[in-house]
């Protein structure tokens, strides 16, 4: 820095602070004619605007994106058509894939180079990890083709100094230079040719294989990144912790098997008359028109459940539109059942359209009897509850033991654990959380490497929802709540918004992906109250299907639907670790009034619900505003005039918001 310039401007500073200290700053009063704190008598922190990025603020300036959180009119998303073909071999482990790719930019920018992303590089020595992973080799990519011209690997040095085409792997990214740029609204063919190992855990536990009867793929074909109108190309790295960003494409894929194993996929099955044998194609077809469960191969018909073939192998097709990934399964000793379950009005025709429900389990997982119930519930009461009816032909879950304990989600497939020791209703609610997912972020495509809290916030909340309806008698709120309040207003917790990746070691990363975003929005349900809330919740989905929303699309959309200012709730909640502990410290009589005395002990400024319990059998309400906490105040006498003497005041009797201390709420 130069000298000079340094020196003015640690003048500036100095006597700027000179007329700070020396100013004399004069209460102002609020509407009822008592004077707001002044500066150095504020008593608690008070939430300043949120940090709106400088990327997001220009897609709003460019008309991609609006104010008030819809998608601008200028809006754009790059899309794929893939044609995906996959072999296993079961002696080896090995996959062997190859795919050809139409990629279509309709953003406004010419594209030097596009990012693809290969998950699987993760098992590959030297690239870079968060916590101890199985070493396979990764994925070994034998053919890259760019408009029928095949490329070469190159060096970074090379496209500096020489602008070569061609391609640079790193990590879980390969850098494809082509030849010419791919212009804004043109398209550009890839070819892939690739294969790997399989690992018994891969990608931290998300696909892989167990007891040489089981593979569960995902992350397993070249993936080009999103490029969006935000922040161009999503090429942060897979570490193993945070998951995946992903476009909307539209898919074929092709799996080749020996003849004895069960494939299901993403999409719709398109050829169960060349692969399941005359019962089983039956039975298939049978649950696809059955509201009860059919057992489509038994444990004892797996052997003849496929059609025979001469060459020993099978190859099984599905076809999908408009979606974010593809995974797929393979069985040779899993029961499969299925049924069918209603959806609601996915056409518009007036008429009520179903999905089929697909389970797969081995023995050794008992309580999966039941799983295929589990998912008919799941899939129904979410398609009512968020107002948006599951799309697909099918959603299939895969007992999936020794590859997860917990589930995960891919666009019509879970895998989930056998759930052998954590009990039936565990079962339950891992279902109907992997299978919430569809919503989230499987139609609202988020960036889950950088803002888990959006997907698994928005799912947690879902699944309780879910568990209420199902189990109404065991369910609430503190089912939630009590995963956040573990760590809430300690120093181990992390703010909502820090990126995933970058949270503190310990429990910070887990809290502020899944309990505390699930916490908040019941919170928000409480200050909007059920009806509005429904109505902001159905809106995001409304305008955001099938669209990459960000944080701030979020917030907005909440905003211009409920006409509420909450810039104060998003500081608190997601970019702060304060806590909401509010107390009653003191109720007495002062002539005709009841006085009610609210400490508020904690950072988090929210409104006070209160409910006064009278001597006579009534019971009063009333909502004290968060209005008065913005103001810096910690301390609120409230005043009443009662008919009858109180004899108990609890805040928050309906259990809304997460307290950290429920003790100090009640007075009696």
């Amino acid at each position: 820095m130069d000298n000079n310039i340094f020196k003015k401007v640690s003048l500036f500073f100095i006597l700027s602070l000179f007329t700070l200290s020396c100013a004399t700053i004069e209460p102002v009063q609020n509407s009822d004619g008592s004077d707001k704190l002044t500066v150095d008598k504020i008593e608690r922190p008070i939430p300043y605007p949120i940090d709106v990025p400088e990327a997001y603020r220009n897609a709003v300036e460019k008309g991609t994106r609006t104010a008030e959180g819809s998608p601008g009119e200028n809006y754009w998303q790059n899309t794929g058509t893939y044609n995906l073909s996959a072999e296993i071999d079961p002696e080896s482990h090995m996959l062997y894939g190859a795919s050809t790719v139409t990629y279509s930019n309709n953003s406004p920018d010419d594209l030097d180079v596009i990012v693809v992303e290969i998950a699987q590089n993760l098992h590959k020595e030297g690239t870079p990890k968060i916590e101890i992973t199985e070493i396979t080799g990764g994925k070994d990519v034998s053919l890259i083709k760019v408009n029928g011209e095949e490329l070469e690997p190159i060096t970074m040095m090379q496209r500096w100094t020489q602008n070569r085409s061609g391609y640079i792997i790193n990590g879980t990214s390969i850098y494809i230079f082509p030849e010419n740029s791919l212009e804004a609204g043109g398209t550009m063919d890839f070819e892939f040719e690739w294969s790997f190992e399989i690992p018994q855990q891969g990608a931290s536990g998300r696909m892989g294989r167990s007891r040489d009867n089981l593979y569960f793929i995902g992350y397993w074909y070249p993936h080009i990144a999103v490029y969006d109108d935000v922040y161009g190309w999503m090429d942060d790295s897979f570490l193993g912790n945070a998951e995946f960003y992903h476009k909307f494409s539209d898919y074929t894929l092709t799996v080749t098997m020996p003849r004895e194993w069960l494939v299901m996929g993403t999409g719709e099955f398109l050829n169960p008359d060349e692969t399941l044998s005359e019962r089983t194609l039956t039975r298939y077809r049978e649950a696809g028109d059955s509201d009860e469960i059919v057992v489509i191969a038994d444990f004892d018909e797996l052997s003849d459940a496929t059609r025979s073939s001469d060459s020993g192998k099978l190859t099984w097709k599905f076809q999908s539109e408009n979606i974010r990934d593809v995974a797929f399964s393979a069985t040779l000793q899993s029961r499969w059942e299925g049924a069918r379950t209603p959806v609601g009005d996915l056409t518009g025709d007036g008429e009520t359209d179903y999905t089929r429900i697909h389970s797969f389990y081995r023995e050794t997982a008992p309580l999966w009897s039941e799983q295929a119930n589990y998912a008919m519930h799941s899939i129904s009461f979410l398609s009512d509850y968020i107002n948006l009816p599951y799309p697909w032909p099918h959603m299939t879950s895969v007992e999936g033991a020794e590859i997860i304990g917990g589930g995960m989600e891919f666009p019509m497939m879970t895998i989930i654990g056998d759930y052998n020791n954590a009990g039936a209703v565990r079962l339950y609610g891992v279902t109907a959380h992997e299978l919430a997912h569809m919503w989230y972020p499987m139609i609202l495509s988020t960036n889950e490497r950088r803002y888990t809290w959006i997907d698994e916030g928005y799912t947690v909340f879902h699944t309780n929802e879910a568990n209420i309806d199902f189990f109404p008698d065991r369910f609430d709120h503190y089912d939630v709540f009590a995963g956040y309040l573990q760590i809430a207003g300690t120093d181990l917790e992390g703010e909502m918004m820090r990126w995933s990746d970058f949270h503190y070691p310990g429990p910070a990363y887990g809290v502020a992906s899944y309990p505390k975003p699930a916490s908040v929005l019941i919170a928000l349900r409480g200050i909007l109250g059920n009806d509005l809330f429904k109505e902001v919740h159905h809106e995001l989905v409304e305008r955001w299907k099938y669209k990459h929303p960000y944080p701030w699309d979020i917030f907005n959309t909440i905003e211009d639907v409920s006409g509420r200012d909450l810039s104060w709730f998003w500081r608190a909640w997601y970019y702060e670790t304060w806590a909401l502990n509010q107390s009653i410290s003191d109720v007495y009589e002062d002539g005709t009034e009841t006085v009610i005395v609210i400490q508020d002990l904690g950072d988090v400024p929210m409104p006070v619900h209160l409910e006064i319990t009278l001597e006579n059998g009534e019971v009063v309400r009333e909502i004290i505003s968060e209005e008065y906490w913005l103001m810096g105040h910690r301390t609120k006498e409230f005043r009443i005039e009662l008919p009858s003497k109180a004899v108990k005041v609890e805040i928050d009797p309906d259990n809304n918001f997460p307290d950290i201390n429920a003790n100090n709420r009640v007075w009696n």
